[in-house]
């Protein structure tokens, strides 16, 4: 038996060689197929709009391939692995690395090792480069692939929890500190139940609070509604908590994400669906290392008994079930009846003893 859990060094460059260089093959593949087909069922959509030519479609080509190539790297590890581990098979190299005592894992060891190399890779691409594209298209295609507006800040039915109470504003204009609120309404509950409401044309944060000019309030158990003056409203809300606007996980990097979910639990908002996408922004690029393993059942088991094509049959259909397992966790996630680490975390675990289990049991 072999000391080291790798083979040698040549032997290890060399399969290590074998996927990264299919896997580059295969996701500029799938990326030119899928892109073209995209494209053409979206450039109408662009050209409609007055103005847009050539040179906005390709805009959108330059936007939209990067999410692509990253959601369909994994199955190009997928391919990949299936192919290499086919080839090497059928070449009778796996043989001469178990005869000269190495073991199934330590034959997939390279492989999973570059496996590693393409998860890295996949995580700071799409942090740098997928994340950055995919807002942008988001809010093109929001104007219908017209000029992208200038974000001043505005929000509109903002809804904000301060301890026991509620605070709903109309329109948000401005940020921070500079934040102006318009038609502003603070529902004040004791124990859960409402006891008054206090609404207010305007409202601007001044110390650790919201100044209102003046407004009415009514008193739920006197059903009084009276006039007030200028006062202090909501004195645990911060200006970030009521600029806060809707959040599409996959425009936001990992470290955009984990703070905008930070702020809007503490504006008392759901934050669990988001949570699962933060964990699967992890998850995603993980799943390369487990391809290998999902595809091993193509490299042991003699390639002379005819059953090499069943083999990487069985593989594909391994990985695709991972796929469905995890786009399933995630929807369930999303929905609330998961929570955010299983919907993430589980599909990869399950399928992680699925291929040590067919690995076990399919070595001869």
């Amino acid at each position: 038996m072999q000391a080291s859990f790798f083979p040698s060094r040549t032997v290890s460059l060399y399969m290590a060689r074998m996927l990264l260089t299919r896997t580059f093959a295969i996701i500029v593949l799938l990326v030119l197929v899928l892109q073209t087909l995209d494209a053409l069922s979206e450039s109408g959509r662009i050209l409609a709009h007055p103005g847009n030519g050539q040179d906005d479609v390709w805009r959108y080509i330059s936007l939209r391939a990067p999410g692509i190539a990253q959601q369909f790297l994994p199955f190009s590890v997928l391919g990949a692995a299936l192919f290499t581990m086919s080839t090497l098979n059928h070449n009778s190299e796996v043989i001469a690395l178990k005869a000269a005592g190495l073991s199934a894992h330590q034959v997939l060891a390279p492989l999973i090792a570059a496996s590693m190399i393409v998860a890295a890779v996949s995580f700071g691409f799409n942090e740098l480069v997928a994340v950055p594209a995919t807002a942008t298209l988001d809010e093109w295609k929001k104007v219908e692939y017209g000029p992208l507006p200038v974000d001043h800040g505005d929000r509109l039915n903002v809804w904000v929890r301060d301890g026991d109470d509620l605070v709903n504003v109309e329109q948000v204009r401005g940020r921070g500190d500079k934040a102006r609120l318009t038609n502003v309404t603070v529902f004040y509950r004791a124990h859960g139940t409402l006891a008054s409401i206090i609404t207010a044309p305007s409202a601007v944060h001044e110390g650790g609070g919201w100044r209102i000019p003046g407004g009415t309030q009514f008193d739920i158990a006197t059903s009084r509604l009276v006039r007030i003056g200028s006062r202090i409203v909501a004195p645990g809300v911060r200006p970030d908590q009521v600029t806060l606007a809707s959040v599409d996980a996959d425009g936001e990097t990992f470290g955009e994400l984990r703070a905008a979910i930070h702020d809007l639990a503490d504006a008392g908002r759901p934050t669990k669906a988001l949570e699962g996408s933060l964990w699967h922004k992890l998850a995603a690029p993980i799943s390369c290392i487990l391809m290998p393993l999902l595809a091993s059942v193509a490299a042991f088991g003699l390639a002379r008994s005819g059953r090499l094509l069943l083999r990487a049959v069985i593989g594909m259909a391994l990985g695709f079930a991972y796929f469905v397992a995890d786009s399933f966790a995630l929807a369930m996630g999303n929905l609330g009846a998961y929570p955010p680490l299983l919907a993430a975390w589980a599909p990869f675990l399950l399928f992680l003893l699925i291929g040590e289990l067919v690995l076990i049991r399919t070595e001869e």
